[in-house]
């Protein structure tokens, strides 16, 4: 991954309540990111819909933002896939939605699907505002995968655009690493040792990554590494929900299978309830 990651930024129109809310949001990042927005309406084009979209985006007028109207009827899920594809959007901002009487987050049936499918990075919005709150602590995967330096190099690119001051890296490691019928004292020390040598020779891994971002995103910054033991995507999602983080950043699932639907893995927890906004890259 260059050292900038994303160049073009997507995100689906609909006329609704959260229109100026969502638009704000995708603004900000094309701006923190110096980015082209696009903006993909289902739909045909016509001069008022323009009109309020141009109106809505005019305060940005003065930080030099780059937009693009796409307008094309069709099937919703179709239709951002593919225009994704055509704009080689990097970046595609959804949004989440509420379950009802409970302050948790999901994604919906189309973006589910769009997720699943589509080519580049995603970000997940559960509360997008029109006055910014500011990102101070974000959260990103640090297990041992040939794309995790990749990631934990935009997470740090982002923190950097975004001003986000602390950075913690979850290694989530499978429990059954340090798999020891504890039964007395002695089998207890064996445990604990062992669980001692596996977290540091992640964050031992961890910190060579870190060793290889430039320096200008890395200083002023607080890195916390924190080794987890569970099921990976549940500990994670649920840390970065206890920790009230304001980002998590995962990487993509390599594939997605019949199977990985009807037995979820770590990308699938998260997504069936978000525990915050969530950066999915690719």
């Amino acid at each position: 991954m260059s050292l900038k990651p994303f160049k073009s930024i997507g995100i689906g129109v609909a006329f609704s309540p959260n229109l100026k809310a969502n638009l704000f949001e995708a603004a900000r990042l094309a701006v923190f990111f110096d980015c082209k927005l696009f903006l993909i309406h289902v739909g045909e084009a016509s001069g008022d819909k323009v009109n309020v979209l141009s109106t809505i985006l005019k305060s940005f007028e003065e930080n030099n933002l780059d937009y693009e109207v796409v307008f094309k009827p069709g099937d919703p899920v179709d239709v951002i896939l593919s225009t994704s594809e055509e704009k080689k959007i990097d970046l595609l901002i959804l949004g989440a939605l509420q379950r009802e009487q409970f302050l948790k987050y999901y994604v919906g049936s189309i973006a589910r699907k769009i997720t699943r499918k589509v080519k580049c990075s995603i970000l997940l919005l559960i509360k997008p505002s029109v006055e910014r709150e500011p990102c101070q602590h974000i959260v990103v995967n640090g297990l041992k995968d040939p794309r995790t330096e990749q990631t934990i190099t935009a997470a740090f690119y982002v923190a950097n655009k975004l001003k986000a001051n602390k950075i913690t890296i979850v290694e989530e490691i499978n429990k059954e690493q340090a798999a020891i019928k504890i039964y007395d004292d002695k089998s207890l020390r064996r445990s604990t040792i062992m669980k001692e040598r596996i977290q540091l020779r992640e964050n031992s891994r961890v910190k060579e990554i870190i060793s290889h971002i430039p320096e200008e995103y890395t200083k002023d910054k607080t890195i916390k590494l924190q080794a987890i033991f569970g099921k990976k995507g549940y500990s994670i999602g649920h840390y970065a929900q206890i920790t009230r983080a304001d980002l998590l950043v995962m990487n993509a699932p390599s594939k997605m299978t019949f199977w990985d639907r009807l037995f979820p893995h770590d990308i699938e927890h998260i997504l069936t309830e978000l525990p915050t906004d969530v950066l999915i890259l690719q």
